[in-house]
This record gives structure tokens, C-alpha cells and sequence, in this order.
């Protein structure tokens, strides 16, 4: 059984000018110390995925449908107190700006003590303690020091540092990190990864890894998720996603990194962008972007244009695109049939 199992997510926020479907029929599963990483542009729905798990989607959003179930126990219809017992004792969060989290009025100690104590019954010196041990996990020089200084007096890398070992304070099953790295340049960005990567090897940590950085999955996460349009549209090892894309918006994201281009000309880039929530395309959502959306003879696919597709097994990937769906199907007419689930 899994560690974490999301199966058909629906979320939705609900505006004035109607609903938004911000996650749609979104599924997974995380094994006790496997490290997954969630990519797509900006607007997908990754972030969306990583604060449902929590069920921390404020106002006016909502979790319409699905199962979120944690060690086998269902989170979607949990009380706000039983809620607390799973969110940082089970399962820790990374957000994006380390300043955004940490309490600018509180010395680290302060907020490293406090965190024990809101879940432990455990007195200051000894909660003291384990924040210094978590301090020099992370390998912070002068761990001593640090406790009693505030935030504004740290760098940004020192900063994300201590919120890694502000995650790892209660030992949790499974951290959700939502892009870590963003605010940091990039040679802190390799070292926080390589961090990050030691420590849930190091502990057995499942880890959710939110980027848009297709370079960060590979040298860290397992398997892959690629969301787009608040869609799962690929899923499957993140060797085999990396080195043979299947879905047509997967290579275009490959195709995007700057090692892809040749020097000195411009970088690769997929045309258009992400359509608005508000206004998905019927079909797949990413047809008016995909160059294989096209019959033969260069008329617009009925398909791709009016039907959502369903996943269909590729390799060892699911991918959801009705090209891909032609392509094994007609592999397979010499052998065993492929069986296709079709979207709801």
C-alpha cells in the first residue's frame, strides 16, 4: 500500500464569474521514501496539487471530488484538529520564500522551539537541543549562533537551510517542497538540492518536489508528473520521461532547456501559452499549442479538438494524448492488445 495514494482530484474555486476547475481527475501515489517531482509551466496547477495534499486551499477554493488518503487514512474529510496532528508532524512543507515563512520578530530558536512544542509535550531545554542537532543537519556553520538570530540577519541560503531543518523537526513520513529554489541563485540552488536530496536518503523521507525545472527532476526525483492546464498529462520514471518523452507538451518543455539550443542562436520554445483556468479548451487543452494536432493532409483532429484524452500506457509511462494512443495502438496490432483508460 502506499504511503500517500491522491486519486481523481478535483479542485475548484468558486468566483464570481463562475467556477474554475484549478485540478482535474488529478491521481498518484508515493511510496514511503520515493522522491516525485510534479513540472509544468506556471499556471498549471503544481503548486494547486502540493497545498491540496495539506488541505490547505483557502477561499473561495475547495476540494470538489477525490481521495487524498495518508497511511491509509482519507485527509479530505478530516477535522482541523486532527489535520494538525498529520501537517508538519507527518507531513512538512517548503514553501517558495524562506522570508515569507519565518516569523521576522522571532529568533530561529524561538521558531524551532515553538514548532516542537505545538506537537510534542517537551520542555525548552530539550526541544533547544533538537533544533541545534537539526541545525548541524543541514549543516549550518555556528549552529549555536544562528538560534538566536532573526531571519533579516541570515543570507538567502542560510534562510532556506533553516526551514529544511524546521521541516525535518518532527521526523515526517513526507516533505512537499514547492520550489525551494526559487528565490536563490544558482550555485545555492545545486547546493540546497544536493541538501535535500542527502537528507531524505539519509531518513527515509518521501519527498514531492514542485518545479518548473526540468534539470532539478532529473538529477532528484524518481518519477515525474507533468501537469499542464491543471492535468496529469504525462507520469512515469523520470529517466525514462527525460530521455523519451512521449507527450507532445513534455518534449516541448525538454526541448525548451537552454542545453537543447545551439550556441548562440535563440532557445527553443513552445508557441502560445497556458490557456487561463477560466477558459480551458474543449478536448485536450494543449491543441491549439500542438503541432500534432493534425491529420495527414493538414485538417485540424476531430479528437484532439473535442475529446479529453485518456492515458494510455507507453513504456513504463501513462500518457494522456490521442497521438500517442494511435501510435500504440497500431504497435500492438501484432501483439497483445493495449488496454486504454478512458477519461471520465
Amino acid at each position: 500500500m502506499a504511503l500517500l495514494e491522491v486519486s481523481n482530484l478535483d479542485v475548484r474555486f468558486a468566483l464570481r464569474q463562475g467556477e474554475v476547475k484549478a485540478l482535474r481527475d488529478v491521481s498518484f501515489t508515493l511510496d514511503r521514501g520515493e522522491r516525485l517531482g510534479i513540472v509544468g509551466e506556471s499556471g498549471a496547477g503544481k503548486s494547486v496539487a502540493a497545498f491540496t495534499i495539506l488541505n490547505l486551499i483557502a477561499r473561495p477554493g475547495y476540494i470538489a471530488g477525490g481521495s487524498i488518503r495518508f497511511d491509509d487514512r482519507e485527509l479530505t474529510t478530516m477535522k482541523p484538529r486532527q489535520l494538525q496532528q498529520i501537517r508538519g508532524n507527518k507531513i512538512s512543507m517548503i514553501f517558495q520564500d524562506p522570508m515569507m515563512t519565518l516569523n521576522p520578530v522571532l529568533t530561529i530558536g524561538e521558531q524551532m522551539v515553538e514548532c516542537l512544542k505545538a506537537h510534542r509535550r517537551i520542555r525548552t531545554r530539550a526541544a533547544r537541543e533538537i533544533a541545534l542537532n537539526k541545525l548541524r543537519q543541514v549543516h549550518i556553520p555556528s549552529p549555536e549562533k544562528r538560534l538566536d538570530q532573526y531571519p533579516h540577519e541570515l543570507s538567502g541560503g542560510m534562510r532556506q537551510r533553516i526551514i529544511i531543518a524546521i521541516a525535518l523537526l518532527l521526523d515526517p513520513d513526507i516533505i512537499v517542497a514547492d520550489e525551494p529554489t526559487t528565490a536563490l541563485d544558482v550555485t545555492i540552488q545545486a547546493e540546497i538540492m544536493s541538501l535535500l536530496l542527502e537528507l531524505c536518503e539519509k531518513h527515509n523521507v518521501a519527498l514531492v518536489l514542485i518545479t518548473h525545472d526540468l534539470g532539478v527532476v532529473s538529477q532528484v526525483t524518481q518519477r515525474t508528473l507533468v501537469m499542464y492546464a491543471g492535468r496529469v498529462i504525462e507520469q512515469g520514471p523520470t529517466r525514462e520521461i527525460i530521455n523519451d518523452a512521449q507527450h507532445p507538451y513534455t518534449q516541448g518543455l525538454i526541448n525548451a532547456l537552454p542545453q537543447m539550443a545551439t550556441p548562440g542562436s535563440r532557445l527553443n520554445q513552445i508557441p502560445g501559452a497556458m490557456p487561463t483556468l477560466a477558459k480551458i479548451p474543449p478536448g485536450c487543452a494543449f491543441h491549439p499549442r500542438c503541432s500534432f494536432a493534425f491529420n495527414d493532409d493538414g485538417s485540424p483532429r476531430r479528437d484532439c479538438r473535442e475529446v479529453i484524452p485518456g492515458f494510455v500506457r507507453s513504456g513504463n509511462c501513462d500518457v494522456a494524448c490521442h497521438m500517442v494512443r494511435d501510435l500504440v495502438e497500431n504497435d500492438s496490432d501484432a501483439r497483445d492488445p493495449v488496454e486504454i483508460q478512458e477519461a471520465p
